[in-house]
């Protein structure tokens, strides 16, 4: 009987994660490097990552919006506008997806990889700003 209870609860955790995925795709684009960076000027760019991370360095033009600040902060992210994200390896950024989805924002995009998969220009602050 336990293990049947277990199984059900496994099943149940698969099916959940497999929506989960299949949802994540079907919301937020994933894009290369090249693709990112031919279209990330024409949108917002926001670096979900914590501030002590942007702060170590982050993409030219970036603006730090942290996924756990993300609720909070959606009046500063327009629906009328891509919205172009990246975390430091693209774990992150899915799980802002579907919360701006959520919230009625629908072109969304991630790179590939996160930040530490960027090869291009990237800007160091001179202190965390907290």
């Amino acid at each position: 009987m336990e293990l049947v209870i277990l199984l059900a609860i496994l099943a149940a955790l698969l099916v959940f994660g497999i929506f989960r995925f299949m949802k994540q795709r079907k919301i937020l684009k994933t894009l290369s490097e090249e693709e990112f960076r031919q279209g990330y000027r024409k949108a917002q760019l926001i670096d979900i990552r914590e501030q002590k991370e942007f702060a170590g360095g982050h993409i030219l033009g970036a603006r730090n919006i942290p996924l756990s600040q993300l609720r909070n902060r959606l009046g500063e992210i327009r629906k009328d506008q891509p919205i172009y994200m990246y975390c430091q390896n693209g774990t992150r950024t899915p799980r802002a997806a579907i919360l701006l989805n959520k919230k009625g924002y629908n072109d969304l995009y991630q790179l590939q990889g996160g930040f530490k998969k960027w090869n291009g220009k990237i800007r160091k602050s001179k202190s965390p700003q907290y």
